[in-house]
């Protein structure tokens, strides 16, 4: 389902990530093929020294199908940053690829708290992230962090996903992460 990121896959997931519907959503954008190559070295780089987790969604056949990243590590937190290539929306990939992702990341890589920040133009992603019970709106409660995104404009909602929350979820049903498939900026 994850892997680590390498180049074998830049072809296929350059061809996905320049959709119409898909590209407006990615973080990292690269508008070539070259581009996207030294980005994804770039990337690699930046998680050998600490600074970020990314990893490639797979298929059930393994044919890379998006990327699913924390980004801006700091003091055990991170940026979560995630996109699917257009013809995989809608599959279930989203919620498969956050579990995987989540436990990676609270239980083997010693994160304990995943921000997300969703533009507050785009409700259908925040009315799916606030349905998710273990997640926190943190626009208050983050105000540093808040006023950090928001430096340019009044543009972002910050969530917050605590692993004790998220602990407790798995707990409680076995898989935190519902369907939440609207996260398209998560």
């Amino acid at each position: 389902m994850l892997k680590k990121r390498d180049f074998h896959e830049c072809h296929q997931l350059f061809d996905l990530m320049t959709h119409p519907e898909v590209f407006p959503f990615v973080r990292q954008k690269a508008y070539s093929y070259d581009e996207f190559v030294f980005m994804t070295k770039q990337t690699i780089e930046a998680e050998e020294r600490g600074e970020l987790i990314s990893r490639t969604i797979l298929d059930e056949w393994g044919a890379p199908i998006g990327t699913i990243n924390l980004f801006d590590i700091e003091e055990n937190a991170g940026f979560l940053g995630t996109w699917l290539g257009k013809p995989y929306h809608g599959m279930g990939y989203n919620k498969l690829a956050k579990d995987a992702f989540f436990n990676e990341l609270f239980y083997e890589m010693g994160i304990e708290t995943i921000f997300m920040r969703i533009r507050k133009e785009n409700i259908r992603s925040q009315k799916a992230a606030e349905k998710l019970p273990y997640i926190i709106k943190a626009n208050e409660t983050r105000k540093s962090v808040y006023d950090q995104l928001n430096a340019n404009g009044d543009i972002y909602n910050l969530y917050e996903i605590p692993k004790d929350l998220y602990t407790l979820e798995v707990l409680r049903n076995g898989s935190a992460v519902q369907d939440a498939s609207h996260l398209m900026e998560a």
